[in-house]
């Protein structure tokens, strides 16, 4: 029986498995007797990946079926500091699981894009999780937080996902919202103009958000970096989705 690894966002942690991805998005979003019901985001590992932070052969010795013959849903690796830990090259695909248990699969892609707009809205994931607001397209904000920040704070990875901002990216005053679900609104347009008039290039929005993401707000993808490298997981078109996964797409925007 093959034993999966994977990296959950929703919180941290490595993780074997003997469920497929689509079963595994099922058990962690859905809840059990130790979990309750949420989102999950989790990436699939290269079983062959190893590292010596991670107790990794111990944990498939582990994972073996129950005595009723059910395979074993989840044998946690490490919850602590695993991003960092990470071969970003072992990172095969990202699922993104509703709080029905509907999962996307999304694919690494060479094509990053450069960031458009004046102004940007991140939702950082991993290994903190505030929402920011920047001038920065998302390679510069990478940078600035893990390669070569200006201020003192540094994070050796991240991941994070660029939200939608409709009219406020260019107008961030007058723009309309129209349908976009984001809280304190007045605090978001006052960070966004702050940015754009002021020297600070980023600015935190809130510092405690959820790292719960509304899939529908997503603008192009999720971003995964470190000091030496970069991955990119571009989200498929709204229309896409609905073409080819549409319980997920109705969950999603439920």
């Amino acid at each position: 029986m093959a034993i999966h690894l994977y990296l959950s966002l929703l919180p941290e942690a490595l993780i074997a498995s003997m469920l497929s991805p689509e079963d595994f998005g099922t058990y962690y979003a859905v809840g059990s007797a130790k979990k309750s019901r949420g989102q999950a985001m989790f990436f699939e590992v290269d079983p062959n990946f190893r590292h010596p932070y991670f107790r990794m052969e111990e944990a498939i010795q582990r994972c073996v079926p129950h005595e009723d013959g059910s395979l074993k849903a989840s044998v946690y690796v490490s919850v602590y500091r695993v991003l960092e830990h990470m071969d970003l090259d072992a990172l095969m695909h990202l699922y993104l699981t509703t709080m029905d248990g509907r999962t996307l699969e999304l694919s690494p892609s060479n094509q990053i894009p450069n960031g458009t707009g004046n102004l940007h809205l991140y939702q950082e994931i991993v290994p903190v999780s505030p929402l920011v607001v920047s001038r920065l397209g998302p390679m510069e904000f990478i940078d600035q937080i893990v390669r070569n920040p200006v201020s003192l704070v540094k994070l050796p990875a991240i991941v994070f996902t660029e939200l939608l901002l409709g009219e406020l990216a260019e107008d961030p005053e007058m723009g309309l919202m129209e349908n976009l679900p984001y809280s304190n609104r007045d605090h978001l347009r006052q960070c966004l103009t702050d940015v754009k008039t002021k020297y600070a290039s980023t600015k935190m929005v809130d510092r405690t958000h959820s790292p719960d993401v509304h899939y529908r707000t997503i603008k192009n993808g999720f971003y995964v970096g470190n000091q030496e490298q970069l991955r990119y997981f571009p989200m498929p078109s709204p229309e896409e989705i609905r073409t080819n996964n549409y319980r997920w797409f109705r969950s999603a925007n439920m």
